[in-house]
């Protein structure tokens, strides 16, 4: 048995942070429905490289959606319909938790707000997700990742520094604001479920924002900035507290080094045959190297530029020095490490044959991650879904297509 066993999820969201929180709880063994619009269903679908099926040829399924979207039954609703609202709320009363992330709100309108619903299913707990949160200034605004990563300061800290070429503020590769907002809202739930389970025997609502879950999740470096008052500084792959701790040349491309104390530092210099440098008193200690980061930085490149990665990797593996190569993701896939650990799996898909997903890094020593569900097609499992729930009978499901209500 999962760890969620027995747990209902109701997925109204789209895009990415919703999604990948309601994936969580799908791959802890969570009944998750996501309902989507009929035809075109969540925008993601849209989104990303397609997939290709076993014959060669493009797919409607987006890399994107299959990211985000394991373990999960599709309904197709209309919820600008009041009959498809009026299903929407059947279905709330047959739900643990439901998550959202329409603008503040839009489920008001549709009678599908947290106080409706609660109202309808008392032990509900209702997580929704916004750019900016249920109240303040900003709470009317839509926003997508990259203007949150913009405002919560993180890309200004991100990238080189002004005076060298290409520098100025960069984004992150990912979608960092979504899947950090995705972390905090399947904790957040998973706290509110114990509230309901062990304290009051009701749900509550979660408000959570885009924008606070980022600033929040920078953590060290805000508190850098709240107890010095000054901007943390911009300084691409090196760090402002640590050093060395950063990316370094070699003859055949980039190696990265992690030195966080002064052992490390000391094998580090061995292996570089530099066994003097650590008695040095500008580099003696952690807070001296970070503090005359110019000077030692050229000293120890001159040297990492002389070999390959391999040949640095594999002694510094050696001595217990913290390094990595800068993988690309086909060399992620094929290390070995990666490998062992099964953090690439597949599940049998209708039309894909079999799709590639990316597996979820917890491992429970008694109740392992579920990989039963591909990604859904759209609305693949509305009639499954209505008659398990719902009683719906064939006649009754037969009326709401015809109706445009749902699609099958």
């Amino acid at each position: 048995m999962s760890t969620l066993s027995g747990l209902r999820v109701l997925d109204l969201s789209r895009v990415f942070a919703g999604p990948w929180a309601a994936q969580m709880l799908a791959d802890f063994g969570a009944d998750v429905v996501k309902v989507e619009r009929p035809g075109r269903g969540d925008d993601v679908r849209q989104q990303g490289v397609r997939a290709r099926d076993p014959s060669g040829q493009e797919s409607r399924e987006t890399s994107s959606f299959l990211a985000m979207n394991r373990g999960k039954r599709s309904v197709a609703i209309d919820m600008a319909q009041p009959a498809g609202q009026a299903l929407i709320r059947e279905l709330v009363q047959h739900s643990d938790v439901l998550i959202e992330n329409f603008k503040t709100g839009d489920l008001k309108r549709y009678g599908l707000d947290f106080a409706s619903l609660h109202a309808l299913n008392p032990r509900l707990v209702y997580c929704s997700i916004t750019g900016f949160g249920q109240d303040g200034p900003y709470s009317h605004l839509p926003g997508y990742d990259p203007i949150f990563q913009s405002m919560s300061g993180l890309m200004s800290v991100t990238g080189l520094p002004d005076d060298v070429p290409g520098g100025g503020p960069m984004r992150v590769g990912y979608s960092v604001a979504d899947i950090t907002a995705g972390f905090y809202a399947t904790s957040a739930i998973l706290a509110a479920l114990r509230h309901r389970d062990m304290v009051t025997g009701l749900g509550q609502h979660i408000d959570l924002a885009l924008l606070d879950a980022q600033v929040a999740a920078q953590s060290h470096v805000g508190m850098m900035y709240l107890v010095s008052g000054r901007q943390p500084p911009r300084v691409g792959t090196a760090s402002p507290i640590t050093c060395p701790w950063q990316a370094f040349d070699c003859s055949d491309g980039q190696i990265v080094v992690a030195v966080g104390n002064d052992t490390q530092f000391k094998a580090f210099c061995s292996v570089l045959g530099l066994p003097d440098l650590p008695a040095d008193p500008r580099f003696a200690t952690n807070p001296q190297r970070a503090s005359n980061q110019a000077v030692l930085v050229p000293l120890l490149a001159a040297v990492l530029a002389t070999n390959t990665v391999g040949h640095w990797y594999a002694n510094f593996d050696a001595h217990n020095v913290p390094s990595g190569p800068i993988n690309d993701f086909a060399a992620v896939f094929n290390d070995p490490q990666i490998r062992h650990r099964q953090m690439q799996r597949s599940l049998p898909h209708p039309t894909l044959g079999q799709v590639p997903i990316v597996a979820n890094p917890v491992n429970f020593s008694a109740a392992p991650v579920r990989y039963e569900r591909a990604p859904p097609q759209v609305g693949e499992h509305t009639a499954e879904v209505l008659r398990e729930l719902l009683g719906l009978d064939d006649e009754q499901l037969a009326a709401l297509a015809r109706q445009g209500i749902t699609r099958a």
